[in-house]
């Protein structure tokens, strides 16, 4: 625990205030050497210059090009070993070669040395004389070692390779190829020193000239001259480190040993310099990692080196500005230190990064948040010194004046400055993500648009917004210009109009991926909807009737929308205003046990759809045209924004207000209504006019509403009558929470201002503000690739039977509920079977074993994109009693505080009203109807524990075989191959007996008791009527006699069958595991062909998988309907009959076979499979039972800000602060937030979901139900064949 704390302190709180730098404890004195000066430097080296230069220039002229010099240098070495590490050339070297380097280096020291020189003299001439000596091979690295070092290596140049130009023939290219693997010596720690080039030639240079001093080497005359270069170059760091000359006995037995060392073969790299030299290099992929990030393209190492020359620029221009003076001058020299640390050596893992490992993407966070916060500084400082006369004001304040924008660079500035702090609390990001939100919150608030579900997604929606304003900007700029009186108003105005809202209603249609269906359809709709309101606008309807026309709408909008969004979900939830006991408006499933059809459609559901098209297609457009006929000009006068910027504001604010109305017009109505009453008696003279003032308050609006469900998360959670403390440090935390009560409604409005989660810090009640997060919250594109035969080597699947656990095969059914969700979500909750939804809401279906969690993400004009998060079956104890809560009822509570008077009829008692708006989640529907399976699951063990059950099972097992062979139109063809006659010839004897041990008397019914075997005499007595029967269901009878050749191939099939089984129990047929394991093999198709009488069956192998696959699955089934009737399938008539139906109505498969995924997704009426369970040291065998059905679900919608806070501070506990606990506190079960439920929907592998769903969009036009009274989309064919049914007619 210490340590891990120490480590957290070190690599997590000092690195993420460093930008990167730390003392690591595990690495070399070399390379935190290297990282402390370098860091050093780029601290304060711009102080320094700072501080020593007088005239602005030359710290700018100076410190950008060195910090372009030095970045570009490192960044193409590193990049450069790197590339050596994975497709340079590798030379190994041989005891001579070493030892000549050895004997060079080592005759400064000893006497012995010393007379080794005429030997390594001549060892030198030798090498020069042949290659034969020098052992030298090359490969392409394909692959990094991913070995685990004990310690890690800094980079170090070895003695033991020899730079050449003379030769490129010889060595540049290499004839002998070798494939490099790293050894255990490669993986041992060494310390060295980090030298450059220069540095070593000079190092090399001195040893040199030392060497020829003192004559204990070969004269320079002996060498050419390239190759005299190349030997420079060669430098082992291990002799450079040593440099006494100690005689002592030690010393000398320390240089045996390495002279022993050197007779071993060492590899190296060739690092090529220039095109004709190269040098050796001896390090390893950890080595270099532990030096430097590593940049895996060219374009990440430019992006780089523009960021930190950028960064260089920028902090200078604004040191030179004099923005910073006196200790700040020093502490923003700090923070450019830490942005360009980071683009070497960032912080891993990162307090905002979404994943374990090395994130390439955040060390790109910090130089990028400096340029724009230094950019936007300089943009404001330059404003406030050159405002123009125009001063631009709403709501009485001027955003123009050169005082609030040196506040607001003032702030910025303070911001800047707390960098390390910023980025060691995690409140950015990284950039993909912060593009992406910035994206989103834009085209929703300003523009009117929906959640997205990508990066590439939210720039093409924002795209399409942009260029959507700017064709509308030209019709309203130029109907602006044109004469207005009080009773006229421009045609071009009224164009402008029609196409405003056919554009809003074509963009509200639109998902991250459209279809050409919806194109079509909303080509015809809107052409429509714009002549339609072209007409209504340009009827001067709007003028004429005004003002009465504008209470009119509003208190339809207000009526409509209160009936709609308010009235009838709460006459519809479970616990209507949470008084109610049960639902006032009740569906006809409600008092049903088992359903059994589709849901009903109740008539306040049709009454639900058409009041709620009602609203977002006539109430809300005809608003926005009142607004816009009667605000345009007034906002378009000089007195308020001018024409230009007044006619920008017209088209972005109508475009927004009618977008957000078509996608999702659930709170719109408390928006217009307020803003109508707040400024029409409250406030009347700040009214910017209603169409701004809508505009601005649906902003409002939106972060209240997230303020109020932060708030109401944070009070539910840290109640003190019902807080479950997981933890010490939540008891802790506990009191120590409540003095910071005001600090935490800051933080909450802070967080509901930029859209951040806010989360429990190790879900304790201490509330932290995380990042910001787009709605899909989850930066990874994660969903569950489930394991089976496809996908897997078919000998692990032989052998280790991959995917055998539980949650791998129950995650099918998650799939298969998202598939059904795909088909009803949208119109369901068009019908208001899940109340009132908004982007980002959360709900959990729950049902007998399906617990699954539905995150509504992007919500358009009849669509919803969702992501289902599917849990295990049988969760924890911690989960269990979580399901416990939201599907227990309380309607039999009686509780009044400490006494129990009961409750007045179909009312909830005091208790029970008090607790239930103390949770972060309440039960909307208890009956929601759902296409699904009912799984019913039978332990095989049970079912075949006696000997007279596997006999069973073994004689359907070979009236299995016959049948598929009777049955099989190949039947003739295996009669006439002479291959088979030939193997089966032996079986054709009427007195022929099998005794292979397999057969048992226990098991076979056939088996002869007086041969100790299967007879062909018995196989006859015992199976000869059922074949006879099969024959004669065929087309084309064939012979069955008893000594025909049908009748030898079914008896050499059914021996060959029960031969696999048993070889695939290992011949214990009798012990009940051994058994199960062998029906299991062949279950899955695992057939062993064992004996050599059964080799006749590879002259056809469709035998196996057209005959004997089916067969022993077809028993299963057959053995099943025993124990409904044991003694109906002694008729042949029934079996076969049984059989029949059984292959039109039941799949048969395993789980890990593909075809069993495609038949549940394709919904099959029933299915079957013999599982194998292998998990938390369960070894056992079920038999699985699906049935079709329409399922029961409770549906329960969760606060969406507790389930972005407690997602939020996982990711945070697990990725940053490394809490590897499987019982830590914030798992713990807290049934007043559902706290474990949402803990285990996250990605993993910080949840433990089973089943995570990709981003699928569900459409209305695929609800069967909705379309039946409210019309499928508009499309030609559909008119097409409305107008040819109707002539019919």
């Amino acid at each position: 625990m210490g340590s891990q704390a120490l480590q957290i302190l070190r690599q997590g709180v000092w690195a993420a205030l460093s930008g990167g730098w730390y003392q690591d404890p595990h690495q070399g004195a070399g390379v935190n050497a290297l990282h402390l000066y370098l860091w050093l430097f780029l601290l304060g080296f711009p102080f320094t210059l700072y501080m020593v230069s007088a005239a602005p220039t030359p710290p700018l002229a100076v410190y950008c090009p060195v910090i372009a010099a030095l970045f570009i240098v490192l960044k193409m070495v590193n990049y450069r070993l790197h590339r050596a590490l994975d497709e340079g050339e590798i030379v190994e070297r041989n005891a001579n070669e070493h030892m000549d380097r050895g004997g060079k280096y080592n005759a400064l020291k000893t006497k012995y040395i010393k007379e080794r020189g005429g030997a390594d003299s001549n060892t030198h001439k030798a090498h020069l004389g042949s290659e034969g000596i020098s052992k030298k091979r090359s490969t392409r690295r394909t692959s990094s070692t991913t070995s685990v070092k004990s310690r890690a290596r800094v980079l170090s140049l070895d003695s033991g390779t020899v730079a050449c130009l003379n030769n490129p023939n010889s060595l540049m290219a290499p004839g002998n190829i070798k494939q490099l693997t790293t050894s255990k010596s490669d993986l041992e720690a060494k310390e060295g020193e980090v030298l450059d080039e220069l540095s070593l030639l000079g190092r090399a240079s001195h040893l040199e000239s030392v060497t020829r001093s003192r004559n204990s080497l070969p004269s320079q005359a002996m060498f050419p001259e390239g190759e005299e270069l190349n030997r420079l170059l060669t430098i082992d760091t291990d002799l450079l480190e040593h440099q006494d000359i100690d005689l002592s006995p030690d010393l000398q037995d320390r240089m045996q040993s390495q002279e022993e060392a050197a007779q071993k073969v060492k590899q190296y790299y060739r690092f090529w310099i220039l095109p004709k030299l190269w040098i050796g290099i001896n390090f390893d992929r950890l080595t270099l990692l532990a030096l430097f990030d590593r940049n895996r393209e060219i374009l990440e190492n430019v992006l780089a080196v523009i960021l930190a020359i950028l960064v260089a620029f920028l902090g200078s221009v604004l040191l030179i500005e004099g923005f910073f003076k006196d200790i700040w001058v020093f502490q923003f020299c700090l923070v450019i230190a830490t942005c360009q640390y980071s683009l070497l050596k960032s912080v891993q893992p990162d307090s905002s990064s979404p994943r374990h490992g090395h994130n390439r993407i955040i060390a790109y966070s910090r130089p990028v948040y400096f340029c724009l916060c230094c950019g936007l500084i300089w943009l404001l400082d330059y404003g406030s010194r050159n405002t123009s006369s125009t001063r631009f004001r709403l709501y009485g304040m001027v955003f123009t004046n050169p005082l609030l924008l040196l506040s607001a660079r003032d702030l910025v500035i303070v911001f800047t400055l707390c960098f390390p702090i910023v980025f060691f609390i995690g409140l950015l990001p990284q950039v993909n993500t912060f593009v992406m939100y910035l994206c989103e919150q834009l085209d929703i608030h300003v523009f009117g648009g929906n959640a997205t579900t990508s990066l590439l997604a939210a720039l093409y929606s924002f795209i399409c917004s942009i260029v959507a304003v700017a064709l509308l900007y030209g019709l309203c700029y130029g109907a602006l210009k044109d004469s207005w009186d009080g009773q006229h108003i421009p045609v071009l105005f009224s164009v402008f109009c029609g196409l405003l809202v056919a554009i809003s209603y074509h963009l509200s249609r639109q998902s991250s991926d459209p279809s050409n269906e919806r194109l079509q359809s909303d080509l015809i709709v809107c052409l429509v909807i714009g002549v339609l309101y072209f007409a209504i606008h340009v009827s001067t309807v709007f003028t004429v009737l005004q003002p009465v026309l504008s209470y009119i709408l509003y208190a339809l909008v207000g009526s409509v929308g209160f009936l709609t969004h308010y009235v009838l979900p709460q006459l519809r939830k479970q616990l209507p205003w949470h008084c109610f006991s049960h639902s006032l408006l009740k569906t006809k499933e409600y008092y049903q046990f088992e359903v059994r059809n589709a849901a009903h459609v109740m008539w306040f559901e049709k009454l639900h759809v058409w009041l709620l098209f009602v609203e977002k297609n006539v109430i809300y457009p005809l608003i926005v045209l009142n607004e816009l006929s009667s605000s345009a000009k007034n906002i378009a006068s000089p007195k308020k924004l001018d024409t230009e910027i007044g006619a920008l504001m017209i088209t972005i604010a109508g475009l927004k207000l009618l977008r957000s109305s078509f996608s999702n017009p659930t709170c719109q109505y408390v928006t217009v209504i307020f803003t109508v009453l707040f400024f029409t008696f409250d406030y009347k003279s700040f009214s910017e006019t209603m169409l701004l003032d809508l505009f601005f308050m649906s902003i409002l609006f939106s972060k209240l509403w997230e303020l109020f469900y932060k708030l109401r998360f944070v009070y539910t959670y840290i109640a003190p009558w019902q807080i479950t403390w997981g933890s010490a440090f939540h008891a802790f935390a506990q009191p120590f929470a409540v003095p910071h009560s005001a600090m935490l409604f800051v933080q909450a409005a802070v967080s509901a201002f930029f859209s951040t989660p806010l989360n429990p810090f190790l879900g304790s009640a201490i509330f932290i503000t995380s990042y910001v997060r787009p709605v899909k919250f989850w930066e990874r594109d994660y969903n569950t690739k489930r394991v089976d035969h496809s996908n897997t080597r078919l000998a692990s699947q032989l052998d280790r039977n991959p995917g055998s656990d539980d949650n791998n095969l129950n995650s099918i059914f998650y799939e298969h509920l998202t598939r059904s969700l795909q088909h009803s979500l949208c119109g369901d909750l068009l019908l208001g079977r899940w109340g009132n939804y908004s982007t980002g809401d959360c709900f959990i279906l729950a049902s007998d074993y399906l617990n699954a969690l539905v995150h509504l993400i992007e919500i358009g004009n009849g669509l919803v994109t969702f992501q289902l998060r599917g849990l295990e079956f049988r969760g924890t104890y911690c989960q269990q009693r979580e399901v416990e809560a939201i599907t227990e009822g309380v309607e039999e509570d009686e509780g009044f505080c400490c006494c129990e008077p009961g409750h007045l009829p179909y009312m909830l008692s005091f208790n029970a009203t008090f607790g239930q708006r103390w949770l972060a989640w309440e039960v909307l529907v208890t009956k929601y109807v759902l296409e699904g399976y009912s799984i019913t699951d039978n332990s095989a063990a049970s079912m075949l524990q006696v000997f007279d059950l596997r006999k069973i099972l073994t004689t359907y097992y070979v009236k299995g075989i016959i049948y598929y062979v009777t049955t099989s139109p190949k039947l003739e063809e295996w009669l006439a191959n002479e291959t088979m006659q030939e193997g089966l010839q032996p079986c054709a004897d009427c007195n022929y007996v099998d005794v292979d041990p397999t057969f048992n008397p226990n098991i076979d019914e056939d088996y002869d008791h007086h041969l100790a075997g299967v007879s062909r005499e018995s196989f006859c007595v015992t199976y000869l009527n059922w074949i006879e029967y099969c024959c004669t269901r065929r087309e084309k009878p064939l012979d069955a006699d008893k000594d025909s050749s049908l009748v030898t191939l079914c008896y050499g099939l059914c021996v060959l069958g029960r031969r696999a089984l048993g070889t695939a129990s290992h011949h214990m047929s009798s012990n009940l595991e051994s058994f199960l394991y062998g029906l299991h093999a062949l279950f899955k198709g695992d057939f062993r062909i064992s004996s050599i009488r059964d080799e006749w069956i590879f002259a056809d192998m469709e035998l196996l998988r057209k005959v004997v696959v089916p067969g022993i699955r077809m028993s299963l089934k057959l053995h099943q309907d025993h124990f409904t009737s044991p003694d109906e399938y002694d008729d042949p008539t029934v079996l076969y009959e049984a059989i029949v139906s059984h292959e039109q109505n039941l799949v048969i498969a395993h789980e890990g076979d593909p075809a069993w995924r495609s038949a549940v997704l394709s919904n099959s009426p029933s299915l079957l499979a013999l599982r194998h369970v292998m998990d938390d040291g369960t070894n056992e065998y079920k038999i699985i039972m699906l049935n079709k059905r329409y399922l029961s679900f409770r549906v329960i919608k969760v606060n969406k800000e507790c389930v972005r806070g407690l997602w939020a501070g996982q990711q945070q506990e697990l990725v940053f602060l490394r809490n590897r606990n499987p019982e830590r506190g914030s798992i713990q079960n807290a049934k007043q937030a559902l706290r474990n439920m949402i803990n285990s929907s996250c990605d993993q592998p910080i949840g433990y979901p089973i089943y995570v769903s990709p981003l699928t969009t569900s459409y209305s036009d695929s609800h069967d139900q909705l379309k039946e009274f409210l019309g499928g989309a508009i499309s030609l064919g559909n008119i097409r064949n409305f107008i040819v049914s109707t002539w019919h007619r």
